[in-house]
């Protein structure tokens, strides 16, 4: 069914078929097998209708000359039902087209042919004023339809703008979502990388041990951000059945090991009713803040990281100490989302984010979650 509506709108011309029927039965002598030279001739002035859509102006001026030699013509004068009705199709199709300054000048060319018809072919027990009155509800009709089917394409256009608007907002959302996710595995394993490679560099030669578990390190960190990878290549490949499951905070102690730095880990309160997005949010969130530490804070300053789970929010606080080393690999690039993408998964739960140095030189990252009990 929707096939055949869509075929419809495509090829128009077929909705006007039983139009074309309606005009070839209300011709006058039906019945008179003498007249069908006539009734072809007085069919010629509706073809301009075939056209009504692409050249509404032009076929409305000649349906009204047509009108006008019909009816100054003693043998078609008679052939009022589809002079009239041809007329109104004609006015209906431009108020459709939003002309109505022409439609108006067309309607008052019909009640002019009106008046005309009825003082020359009227009778004298016809009344006149009942001639011209009685086929103006026809062409009111005509304006009125023409209004109608106007407002609702307006309304589908609209609706369609509106659909399109949500369909690429939903896209750049998906998009913004990915490229989050994609910042929170990459920038965070791979500064675990970067660090533990220079380090082994260093110390290849006074400790090989420390290099065999740096390599460790290395090793489950890349497998860790691969599998994420082909987690995220399964959202974009199938969908939103494909986002479980996702980092969780069960995971909190193997992030804050693979780390590389001494990080103490306090979680309080029962995370079991907590929705799986938001914990998705507190894992990214306490992620990029390591993350954050890894890059910038010194090598010998030491972190902490808590989260406390009381109804109906979820409170991360990660901070980390100034140390006396020098900070690690100054060279590391930044993306410029980490702290935007944490503002973001917070205000998703309303809460609030507040960041900035510690008097020791250290840094804090504190945020909120609110979750509905």
């Amino acid at each position: 069914m929707e096939r055949i509506v869509v075929w419809a709108r495509r090829h128009r011309w077929t909705v006007d078929l039983p139009l074309y029927a309606v005009f070839l039965f209300l011709g006058p002598n039906w019945n008179d097998a003498g007249s069908w030279g006539l009734r072809a001739a007085s069919m010629l002035f509706l073809l301009p209708l075939l056209v009504r859509r692409r050249f509404p102006r032009t076929v409305a001026v000649l349906i009204i000359a047509g009108a006008a030699a019909v009816y100054f013509n003693e043998i078609w004068a008679y052939d009022r039902g589809r002079t009239e009705l041809a007329m109104a199709v004609a006015l209906f199709t431009l108020v459709k087209a939003g002309d109505r300054w022409f439609a108006a000048l067309i309607g008052a060319a019909v009640v002019t042919l009106d008046v005309q018809w009825a003082a020359l072919w009227g009778s004298d027990a016809d009344d006149p004023t009942f001639l011209i009155i009685g086929v103006l509800p026809l062409h009111v009709a005509a304006w009125v339809l023409g209004e109608f089917f106007r407002k609702q394409e307006q309304l589908t256009v609209e609706e369609e703008k509106h659909a399109d608007a949500q369909s690429r907002a939903a896209v750049a959302e998906e998009r913004a979502r990915i490229a989050r996710e994609l910042h929170d595995v990459l920038a965070h394993s791979m500064t675990v990388i970067v660090l533990n490679a220079e380090g082994a560099k260093l110390a290849r030669h006074r400790d090989p041990e420390a290099v065999d578990r740096t390599l460790d390190t290395i090793g489950r960190t890349g497998r860790d951000a691969l599998a994420e990878l082909r987690r995220l290549l399964e959202v974009l490949h199938a969908g939103q059945s494909a986002r479980s499951p996702q980092p969780s905070l069960g995971e909190l102690r193997e992030l804050v090991d693979q780390s590389g730095r001494e990080v103490t880990l306090e979680v309080t309160g029962d995370p079991g009713d907590l929705p799986t997005s938001a914990a998705l949010q507190a894992y990214r969130i306490i992620q990029e803040a390591l993350t954050n530490m890894i890059k910038h804070a010194p090598a010998d300053a030491t972190g902490r990281v808590t989260v406390a789970f009381g109804p109906p929010e979820i409170r991360i606080e990660v901070t980390n100490t100034g140390g006396d080393a020098p900070a690690p690999a100054p060279a590391l690039p930044s993306s410029g989302r980490g702290l935007p993408g944490m503002r973001q998964r917070v205000e998703m739960y309303h809460g609030e984010l507040k960041t900035g140095p510690l008097p020791d030189g250290g840094y804090r990252v504190f945020a909120s979650l609110v979750v509905q009990p």
